[in-house]
């Protein structure tokens, strides 16, 4: 790897130290430091507000076509960097090289994706009405600010970033406090790309530069990644300002229903894909598995145990590498294995217990616990660890699933097309599947959940939605007057 991080921040077309509090971001594996500086202050965040305000006609005035050309040369940059970004991400974040390659080339791809996005759902487009031309046209909201996550540093915060810019708008982008050397990373791709001087800026810090930019001034729109708690103190803030576009994608206390499942070891290992994929910290992950409590059930949990006992965690230096690398760092490693111990003290039945691996509290085992008997809180566990909740029927099943404040994914696999046309009209969630796992998505279509998971407005493809508004015009070429005037008035 050979990128070097500034530990700057980028204001207009400088890069500056931070001059607040300090910050590091440290390996999960070891500790060690992958980045270290100081956090934006308030005059570094106005300063970087500014440069995004006088970016913004020019950018916007450039014209589509011109500004997809630059997005798609920093889509070259990235794919041919796309082995240093991988290092980074993992080095960062703890995931696996193959896992973190995955995420590098979805960077790259969601141009494309977002560039077809754009032409698709927010591209000029008129019709004839009578002898006037109707015209509606997308204009972007001015400066947005992109707050970004840890657990898909690069892919998540690009998904509103790039789709943002594509529609004319300039942007103030925070990355995670856990992750801001991947936030550098890009930015300077983007500089390499020749992205013009203020269109995208970087602030680095943690809650309160966050904070400072949700309640700035110059703020016309707010995309934001995280966790529901976040997502709720954002919504609350700009609730008095209905003219600034908010983007909340949160997180799920995600359901996954196996039930009339004839290949047992498939359904295992969709569930493990379902909850253990990036060490559980998906926002799609499965937190619940409910089953029917019949003997198909305990036999598909005794499959499933035995799968779980074959997944490989490990370091993302290890090679063969494995399926599960670390979570984000070794204060969330232990704040999993508490939150499975307050579980089990409720009286959970652990099936497998979540497990600190060769010295590193932030590399925990996959954890499988029965929860049927304990009250159980409406929470998102970020991490390996899935409860399992037996009920008596099917329609029980549904009810369960859909027995939370939050609504993200959600998936059934069975055998049964009935149940599936069932499970399918009554689930409430944005993100619906059947045999496939929970984590399953793609860039082709809406991400984004109800309640608790979001405000509504999905991303992926529908992100170019929230990031320009329309406008409707009706135009004639030439002033004269009716042959006929209305009622009224005479001439």
């Amino acid at each position: 790897m050979t990128f070097q991080p500034t530990a700057k921040n980028l204001v207009g077309d400088q890069w500056i130290p931070g001059d607040g509090s300090e910050l590091q971001s440290l390996c999960p594996v070891d500790n060690g430091v992958v980045w270290s500086g100081l956090e934006a202050t308030s005059a570094q965040i106005d300063s970087s507000f500014s440069a995004a305000r006088d970016a913004f006609g020019p950018w916007w005035d450039l014209g589509a076509d011109a500004r997809i050309k630059i997005c798609e040369q920093y889509a070259e940059h990235v794919k041919q960097n796309g082995d240093e970004l991988a290092h980074l991400i993992s080095r960062e974040t703890g995931k696996p090289i193959w896992e973190s390659k995955t995420e590098a080339a979805a960077v790259a791809g969601k141009i494309a994706l977002s560039i077809a996005a754009f032409r698709e759902r927010r591209d000029t487009r008129s019709f004839e009405l009578g002898d006037l031309d109707a015209v509606t046209r997308f204009k972007p909201y001015g400066v947005c600010g992109v707050l970004g996550p840890f657990n898909f540093p690069a892919h998540l915060a690009n998904g509103h970033i790039v789709p943002a810019v594509i529609a004319g708008n300039t942007v103030v982008f925070k990355p995670s406090e856990q992750s801001p050397a991947v936030g550098e990373w890009m930015i300077q791709k983007w500089i390499e790309a020749g992205l013009p001087s203020g269109v995208l800026n970087l602030v680095q810090g943690s809650r309160d530069v966050g904070v400072a930019i949700v309640n700035h001034p110059e703020l016309d729109g707010l995309f934001f990644t995280g966790s529901s708690a976040g997502g709720t103190a954002i919504h609350k803030t700009l609730a008095p300002f209905p003219q600034k576009i908010l983007a909340l994608e949160m997180g799920g206390n995600n359901p996954l229903i196996v039930h009339a499942a004839n290949d047992l070891r498939a359904a295992a290992y969709l569930t493990i894909l379902s909850a253990y994929f990036t060490a559980g910290q998906r926002c799609t992950c499965a937190r619940r598995l409910i089953l029917i409590d019949n003997q198909e059930s305990s036999k598909f949990i005794d499959v499933l145990a035995e799968m779980i006992g074959k997944v490989e965690v490990g370091f993302y230096t290890d090679h063969p590498e494995p399926f599960m690398g670390t979570v984000i760092s070794w204060e969330q490693g232990r704040k999993l294995l508490a939150a499975q111990s307050e579980l089990i003290a409720s009286g959970g039945k652990p099936i497998i217990e979540m497990k600190s691996q060769r010295g590193c509290d932030a590399l925990v085992s996959p954890g499988l616990i029965d929860a049927t008997e304990i009250q159980r809180n409406d929470e998102e566990l970020f991490g390996p660890l899935l409860n399992i909740i037996r009920v008596d029927d099917f329609d029980e099943a549904i009810a369960e699933a859909n027995d939370t404040a939050y609504g993200l994914s959600a998936a059934l696999l069975s055998d049964d097309r009935d149940c599936y046309d069932h499970f399918i009209h009554r689930i409430r969630a944005g993100i619906v599947n059947w045999n496939r796992q929970t984590t399953g998505a793609t860039g082709r279509m809406p991400f984004g959940g109800c309640g608790k998971s979001g405000n509504n407005r999905p991303s992926a493809y529908y992100a170019a939605d929230y990031c320009s508004w329309p406008v409707a015009s009706l135009e004639a070429t030439t002033l004269e007057l009716p042959e006929k005037p209305a009622n009224g008035i005479a001439f």
